[in-house]
């Protein structure tokens, strides 16, 4: 535990956050090398290095490298999230008629507003 005392509301609290940072710290680690190995741009070498640095200095090179690769892996992760689109669209059960009127339900019930509603039917469209 970190305080003394036993177990009380701030040492949960405590508790709690240090478990999320350590999730959100894990889950960048993993977006780096997933990232990282999929590229095709760089040599195995670099690959090598980048691996090297990840391991011995965690946090500098996670941060390094989302600063200086973030924009290129948006750039990466786009297509693949658009071909994950794609093929739930040709997943059994889903109909884009179907998920237009749901929305219109939700504009009727005045859960999104009209220019939600314009704006998610023009993606559901596409």
């Amino acid at each position: 535990m970190l305080f003394e005392g036993g177990f009380s509301f701030s040492n949960f609290v405590v508790d709690v956050l240090t478990l999320f940072i350590f999730i959100i710290w894990f889950w960048l680690l993993i977006v780096v090398f997933g990232d990282l190995f999929r590229r095709h741009d760089i040599s195995g070498w670099l690959k090598a290095l980048w691996v090297i640095v990840l391991v011995l200095a965690p946090y500098i090179g996670v941060l390094v490298y989302m600063i200086s690769e973030g924009r290129q892996m948006t750039a990466r992760m786009l297509p693949q999230a658009q071909e994950a689109r794609a093929e739930r669209r040709h997943a059994p059960g889903f109909s884009v008629a179907d998920e237009v009127s749901k929305l219109e339900a939700l504009k009727q019930a005045g859960s999104i507003s009209n220019e939600e509603f314009v704006r998610i039917r023009a993606r559901l469209v596409e």
